[in-house]
């Protein structure tokens, strides 16, 4: 059974078919970049614009970079303002004309990755920690997701939010070499395991495609794993939670 996912990132709004019994993609992944700036009816312009270029008709499945709440976005870290207080399933619903199933992209990350990836058949705790534009993270309990878990918030040696200082975006804007910009996500990394002592941390976004050239800064004694799923695992878990509903 086939479901379109859509994954709304800071930097780019990306889509599949995916064959939501295995997790397969059905289709090539189709990549726009996220508009500047990211409003609500900018973004969900580009997302009708995804649905005529899939021709796609049944229920959509959306990751969206915010906590979610009954499919309104109640924060906007990494997107536009304007999203704060807006239904993200009804504005993108009107556009699209689609019955819409919003969920935050980095849950959709972590469901994906229990479901089909590197956290499939792990019990206890496990945090899927996205380093992208910002830092998403989900966690799972037993299988059980406990959505909205927002780790790139916290404050950490000075920095407010971490993601400023911890995330792809700051390697990329500050120019780091790979093993610089590893020393820093392990001290972010080493902070969330002392905190929340995870069975299992799953890293992905973007950075998970770059996993072997940063690996070795990494502290060993940390339950760390590539995401299996790479940075599709958001727009698998869309689809397979518009699967689900």
């Amino acid at each position: 059974m086939s479901y379109l996912g859509i994954d709304i990132g800071g930097s780019g709004i990306k889509s599949a078919l995916v064959d939501v019994d295995d997790g397969s993609l059905l289709s090539e992944r189709f990549r726009v970049d996220t508009p500047q700036p990211a409003t609500p009816d900018a973004c969900a312009e580009v997302v009708a614009g995804h649905i005529l270029h899939h021709g796609y008709h049944g229920r959509l499945g959306v990751g969206f970079p915010a906590v979610v709440r009954h499919g309104t976005a109640e924060s906007a870290n990494n997107i536009d303002q304007a999203w704060i207080g807006t239904s993200v399933a009804g504005v993108i619903g009107a556009a699209t004309g689609l019955d819409v199933v919003v969920i935050n992209d980095a849950d959709a990350a972590a469901v994906a990755e229990a479901a089909f990836g590197a956290a499939k058949g792990v019990g206890g705790l496990v945090l899927t920690i996205t380093f992208g534009t910002g830092i998403g993270s989900g966690m799972l309990v037993d299988g059980r997701l406990v959505p909205n878990l927002e780790l790139g918030q916290i404050e950490l040696e000075g920095h407010s939010p971490a993601e400023s200082f911890f995330s792809a975006k700051a390697r990329r804007t500050e120019n780091l070499e790979w093993d610089e910009w590893g020393a820093r996500a392990n001290r972010y990394l080493r902070h969330v395991y002392a905190v929340f002592s995870p069975d299992l941390m799953v890293i992905g976004g973007g950075m998970a495609k770059h996993w072997d050239k940063y690996t070795d800064t990494l502290d060993e004694s940390l339950p760390l794993v590539p995401a299996a799923l790479g940075n599709n695992a958001g727009l698998i878990g869309a689809a397979f939670m518009a699967a689900k509903a």
